[in-house]
């Protein structure tokens, strides 16, 4: 049976190949004619806007956010091989019809699930419904006031002191040019995983070392986004069904992933039978303490975690660091508002209440967010058949994407002067305390850098006190350059916003200067 299988598929498979490209060049002269929203994307029968999306690989989600803006109504649909349609939206109305007015209508969907399922399981960003309320409902004791401010003070004051400042500080003395990137996402980890295992990978090191849960998990993460991101889903699950290339090798580190994960999960155990209580609680220990027995599960939650508290806060502020470069005017105000803090050293007990005051410094981390969302894009699934508030008609089953990334480019939105890096479009005097700023947040449907609604994330409190604290510390001590003068980054995105080959920089020691 394996092997009657084996051949089908790559009967289908070498037939596919074969006739592919016969099927490109007679659609070529027989092009759809394209509908108003898909002007710059025709479509073809059968394939759809392939040979557009193919073309546009290297910048999808620029160039998804410029179809979106060229729109009346902010709402693209984008016509994908086989008749497949997706909508994409950055009209506000909608973000907030998809995230709370019509919530259990537009869940992740089983085309989402099934794509992330082998790396993220059952896991609170792959799940819908009852399993996703249990998650969140038991994660929630993990971010309350008391939580955060342990957080701040403990772990991320000790990772600040104890391994970035020191790696800042040997590259400082070296004048040699450091990846940011990499550095932030090193700190992150170790971040992340204290909270979610009670673990220390001990990442973030001057040595710089590879870490074999790190580099693993890496090497997952990168593999399922080429997954996530396919076109032609088909040809993955075959390469998977078949154990073939990229998919065999991605379920060899998944395996490793989840491996490692479930050796920490069983020291948990055994240190919660050993001890009745712990100095502090960690997610895993919450969560093993609420009577789940399920292995893959918990590892599930966990690994969901990390990819969470990894990735956003470090592409946030890599690309705040990066704007910051060019903007001396923030970096001077920033600065007049760390010098004015309770606390001036790393790992004060006024640690909490100093980033809690960092209103300018809190904008100017927003408006990094707002051109450079960590997570461009958040897709859903309709249930049932639907219109949204600018008309569009979405059918059952259809999956629709909002798109930070392009809604913090609605010039009705944000003014003229969008893609100028302002953070003070967020702030006005304080009426109290005159030369005191007070932050004016906006709505989360038209800012859904957090999502909104029922599923706004746990961690934006959280997230904010660690990005705070972080650039307090760096810039307390250094000033941060580009290695190369006039230094702009070329975007990529898998789950992310990040740099395409990082983030070179040389540090210099702003004290000793």
């Amino acid at each position: 049976m394996d092997l009657q299988s084996s051949a089908l598929g790559y009967f289908i498979f070498f037939s596919i190949s074969l006739l592919f490209p016969l099927l490109i060049l007679f659609l070529l002269k027989n092009p759809s004619h394209p509908s108003t929203a898909t002007a710059t994307a025709p479509t073809y029968p059968l394939l759809g806007s392939i040979l557009t999306i193919w073309r546009n690989k290297q910048r999808r989600v620029q160039w998804i956010s410029d179809m979106i803006l060229s729109t009346p109504t902010l709402t693209f649909t984008l016509h994908r091989p086989l008749g497949y349609r997706q909508l994409f939206t950055a009209n506000a109305a909608n973000v907030q019809h998809l995230l709370k007015n019509h919530f259990y209508n537009y869940p992740k969907g089983a085309a989402f699930r099934a794509t992330l399922r082998d790396f993220l399981g059952d896991g609170i960003f792959n799940a819908d419904a009852d399993n996703w309320k249990f998650q969140r409902q038991l994660s929630s004791h993990q971010f309350n006031t008391k939580s955060l401010r342990r957080f701040v003070e403990t772990v991320v004051d000790e990772e600040l002191s104890d391994r970035l400042v020191p790696v800042l500080g040997g590259a400082a003395s070296s004048a040699a040019a450091v990846d940011l990137q990499d550095i932030l996402q090193r700190f992150a980890f170790d971040n992340i995983c204290r909270i979610a295992f009670g673990y220390d990978p001990a990442y973030l090191l001057p040595s710089l070392p590879e870490v074999e849960f790190a580099e693993v998990f890496d090497s997952a993460l990168n593999l399922i986004s080429e997954r996530f991101n396919s076109n032609i889903p088909f040809l993955w699950k075959i390469n998977r069904a078949l154990g073939l290339g990229k998919e065999k090798k991605l379920m060899g580190k998944i395996d490793e992933v989840r491996e490692f994960a479930k050796k920490i999960m069983r020291e948990k155990e055994s240190e919660l039978r050993r001890r009745s209580t712990l100095e502090s609680e960690d997610l895993l220990s919450s969560f093993l303490r609420s009577g789940q027995s399920d292995e893959e599960f918990v590892v599930d939650v966990v690994i969901c975690f990390i990819l969470a508290g990894r990735d956003t806060t470090s592409a946030a502020l890599t690309w705040f660091f990066w704007l910051l470069s060019s903007h001396p005017e923030v970096e001077a105000e920033i600065l007049r508002e760390i010098n004015q803090g309770k606390d001036s050293d790393i790992g004060g007990g006024g640690a909490y209440d100093e980033v809690k005051s960092m209103v300018y410094t809190h904008a100017a981390i927003s408006e990094a967010m707002r051109l450079y969302p960590p997570v461009p894009v958040s897709t859903k699934s309709a249930l049932n058949d639907d219109v949204l508030p600018d008309g569009t008609v979405v059918r059952k089953g259809t999956r629709i994407s909002y798109h930070p990334y392009a809604m913090g480019r609605v010039e009705e939105v944000w003014g003229a002067d969008w893609a100028e890096f302002r953070p003070r479009r967020w702030l006005e005097e304080a009426e109290e305390e005159k030369g005191r700023w007070r932050f004016v947040g906006r709505d989360p449907y038209t800012y859904p850098v957090f999502q909104a609604g029922p599923r706004i994330c746990l961690g934006k409190d959280m997230a904010y006190l660690q990005m705070k604290r972080v650039v307090a510390g760096i810039l307390r001590r250094f000033t941060v350059v580009p290695a190369e003068e006039g230094f702009s980054p070329v975007y990529v995105s898998d789950f992310t916003s990040k740099m395409k080959g990082g983030f070179m920089v040389r540090v210099r020691d702003r004290v000793r200067s």
